[in-house]
């Protein structure tokens, strides 16, 4: 039977604030020792009350807005009430009925067709504890507890089930990672754990509109284990109802060593988790003037400055692609051309960013931030190429010192001597003296071979020390030689 996918994502996002969502914590927990960034509340001990991240509200309004949802005038915040032993309390602080941002949509792009995601909703939450399971050689295993995650402000982007392939669930959650991390609410970071996704799958009949039981899969720790985990899932599903069997509404595992899904537990509903108003937070009032003040603020969003980098600087989808996939790429790129903006720059400005600085920059393992070039000077750089000052070669020799010591294009040229030759006596010369020296080719190329005027060339530029403008030098050479094929006939 034809069957077709029905996917939907949950995303969890780590914010970026400087503490906790409901206490004064540090939420930078990355680097700490296990269970040293605690107090009271984040332990869950008895007696303590909690207090609202203003800057998480802020966070959770900016992505929704981002993601074209409406912004609540009324919400509250929830208790989450299951027994895992990564839940301190024994509860978690969630959102069930009232989140702050609903009914949005994502674009994305598969095989040049475009589609929208439907966004349910996005919440704000607190993190849990970490669990890490451990075992002894011959022996049984244990598992450690560390805390400090615990209480980190926590965001979830939900979308409506309106993916139907494991690429669409991809193109969702690059573009998605690409916003949050664009618009400054969370670094996004998937190795870290500050990015994590939870896939819900079904399959159908091709043309059937109710919708097949939902398997939720999770532990995919990478785009590419989201992409495996749904093919996987998917084949897993139709090959069970073609065995005449049932598919279990539950929650799998995927495990990237064996490259499966695995049954973990039956999936819970609303119900189980006995959701109830947080008795000791106050349901939040957001002020309408505040979500326009926060809508002010947004940045440009990646997708519309790809497109806009295609139209504005005539650059291929490849590379606005390329240069608009971090925010900071694209800031640099843009600071390069200059303002008043220089379009005609556009094209030999991206080259030499997408080139040299990129190559750069992965043989180094830098970041942007620990480039020393400026923008300003991939501008000058780019001019003096043009100028006829420095050569193509040239030019990557001076970039590489760049790169070195962030001096400036021309005080690396002229330090080192590494300017072009383009004065057209001191060019003629050279080419006087590739004449007399190359008797043999410059007598073929009378005869009509004129294919020696390639090595005839080479011969100026060894003379100059690869020095001279080749164009010049390709100029003076075929003016010389036609003045002396004029002269033998």
């Amino acid at each position: 039977m034809d069957y077709e996918i029905v996917i939907g994502l949950e995303v969890h996002a780590q914010l970026l604030t400087r503490s906790k969502m409901f206490c004064s914590c540090s939420a930078g927990y990355q680097e700490a020792a296990p269970n040293t960034v605690v107090c009271p509340v984040c332990l869950g001990m008895p007696g303590v009350l909690p207090v609202i991240n203003r800057r998480a509200v802020e966070l959770v309004v900016r992505t929704g807005l981002a993601l074209g949802c409406r912004i609540s005038p009324h919400t509250k915040f929830d208790r989450k009430n299951y027994p895992y032993p990564d839940l301190m309390k024994g509860y978690q602080i969630s959102q069930y009925d009232m989140p702050i941002a609903l009914d949005g949509g994502l674009e994305i792009g598969v095989d040049g067709q475009d589609k929208c995601v439907g966004i349910t909703r996005v919440h704000l939450e607190e993190d849990v504890a970490k669990l890490m399971h451990r075992s002894e050689p011959f022996g049984e295993g244990y598992s450690l507890l560390d805390v400090n995650r615990a209480g980190v402000p926590l965001m979830e982007v939900v979308s409506e089930p309106d993916m139907r392939s494991a690429d669409e669930a991809r193109a969702y959650l690059t573009r998605l990672h690409s916003i949050l991390r664009y618009i400054g609410v969370s670094s996004a970071n998937m190795e870290e754990g500050s990015f994590r996704c939870d896939a819900n799958i079904s399959i159908r009949p091709r043309g059937d509109s109710e919708l097949g039981s939902k398997v939720e899969v999770k532990n995919m720790n990478s785009f590419r284990s989201v992409y495996r985990a749904l093919e996987f899932e998917a084949e897993r599903q139709a090959s069970v109802l073609a065995r005449g069997g049932r598919i279990e509404q539950e929650t799998r595992g995927w495990s990237d060593e064996r490259e499966e899904t695995l049954s973990q537990r039956s999936k819970e509903y609303a119900s189980d988790y006995r959701y109830f108003p947080e008795p000791d937070l106050p349901p939040l009032q957001i002020d309408p003037a505040w979500v326009e003040n926060v809508r002010e603020r947004l940045p440009e969003l990646p997708h519309l400055r790809e497109r806009r980098f295609m139209e504005q600087y005539a650059l291929s989808a490849y590379d606005a692609g390329l240069l608009t996939a971090s925010r900071e790429m694209a800031d640099y790129f843009e600071a390069a051309l200059g303002a008043p903006t220089r379009v005609d720059l556009a094209k030999p400005v991206a080259n030499w960013i997408l080139g040299e600085l990129l190559r750069l920059m992965n043989l180094s393992g830098d970041s942007l931030d620990d480039v020393k070039v400026r923008p300003a000077q991939i501008a000058d750089l780019v001019g003096l190429v043009d100028s006829g000052v420095l050569s193509s070669t040239m030019a990557k020799d001076v970039f590489q010192q760049m790169y070195s010591t962030g001096a400036s294009p021309k005080r690396i040229a002229e330090e080192s001597g590494a300017t072009q030759i383009s004065d057209t006596d001191a060019i003629g010369l050279a080419v006087a003296e590739a004449i007399s020296a190359n008797p043999k080719p410059v007598e073929e190329y009378l005869d009509g071979k004129e294919t020696v005027m390639r090595y005839l060339v080479g011969q100026v530029m060894r003379i100059t020390k690869g020095k001279a403008n080749p164009k010049l030098a390709s100029d003076e050479l075929s003016r010389r030689l036609d003045t002396l094929k004029r002269e033998s006939v």
